[in-house]
Formats: C-alpha cells, sequence, structure tokens
C-alpha cells in the first residue's frame, strides 16, 4: 500500500513490523525538489525495485533500484542508496553508490561520500570533496536529447591563419 506521507498511519496496524526510523533530507531540501516538478516520491531504505522507474515529479531514492530511472523533475539518491541504472533527469544529487549513466538538462551533483561509476552528461557538474567518479563527463549546454541528436548550439570553429613560414624537417 502507498501512503502520502501526511496520510500514513501514526502506528504500525496489529501484527506488522513497526516502520523503521530513516535519516530524511531537510525540509528545505525536499521542499526545493518539490518546487521543481511538485510531488516527491520516496524509494525506502528497504526497497528493491528492478524495471523501469518513472516520476512524473521528483524523485528520491534511499534504497536499491536496477534498471532505469526517468524523471521530470530532479533524482537525489541518499547516503545509504545503491543504483544500478540509467538516469534522466532535470538534475541530480548523488550521495550513494552509483553505477550507469546520467543523463541532466541541469546540474549533476556528486556529494562527499558518494560515487559514480558511469558517464554523465549535464549542463553544470560539481563533485564535492570526497566524491569518488570514476567516467567520462559531458558538459553540454544543449539538452541530452539535442545532444545525442547532434542538434545543440553549433560550435564556433575558429581558424587562426598564421604568417610563419614552413619548416621541413629531412
Amino acid at each position: 500500500m502507498i501512503w502520502r506521507r501526511e496520510d500514513a498511519p501514526a502506528a504500525a496496524p496489529p501484527g506488522e513490523p513497526p516502520a523503521t526510523v530513516r535519516p530524511e533530507r531537510t525540509e528545505t531540501e525536499v521542499a526545493g525538489m518539490a518546487e521543481q516538478g511538485g510531488e516527491v516520491t520516496v524509494v525506502g531504505q528497504g526497497a528493491k525495485l528492478e524495471g523501469t522507474v518513472v516520476s512524473a515529479g521528483s524523485l528520491r531514492i534511499d534504497g536499491q533500484v536496477k534498471g532505469q530511472i526517468n524523471a521530470e523533475g530532479d533524482v537525489a539518491l541518499s547516503p545509504q542508496s545503491q543504483v544500478e541504472a540509467d538516469i534522466r533527469a532535470q538534475n541530480v544529487s548523488i550521495a550513494g553508490r552509483f553505477k550507469g549513466s546520467v543523463q541532466v538538462k541541469g546540474k549533476a551533483h556528486l556529494a562527499r561520500g558518494g560515487r559514480i561509476d558511469g558517464n554523465i552528461t549535464s549542463k553544470t557538474l560539481v563533485v564535492e570533496e570526497g566524491g569518488i567518479f570514476h567516467g567520462q563527463s559531458i558538459m553540454d549546454g544543449s539538452s541530452p536529447a539535442e545532444a545525442a541528436r547532434g542538434q545543440g548550439a553549433p560550435q564556433q570553429k575558429t581558424e587562426e591563419k598564421r604568417d610563419e613560414p614552413e619548416v621541413k624537417v629531412p
């Protein structure tokens, strides 16, 4: 069963284990994510998902996900998360373990203690001290979809003409 946070029961029903307490994001961080896309979907610490996760808003992952993640808002991976996926979103913040590729329209953020094994395509990349990044970063001013099709902002090529004599080496 899925509840909204404000609709969640105060105590576990009889016969079920009580909900575990886990570290939460600050209200400011969650509010910031909510402003981006409305709702924030949370994959809990004990959850293990395999397949495609689609969110019309923002997504926070505390558990394990394997597959593909598509979010119209932001994606945040908490320190205890373990994700092996391809992520497409507005922005991404990684504080846990991540393996795969990231394509975001805005900022990719690797927090202290986070680890990325894979490639990132973004406008901005922030790697905090203590973050580990193994892979390739493509910093692109256009959206990832446009970059994949080669329709990004035209690159200006400049050629310098020099009046230096040609030197031939025997």
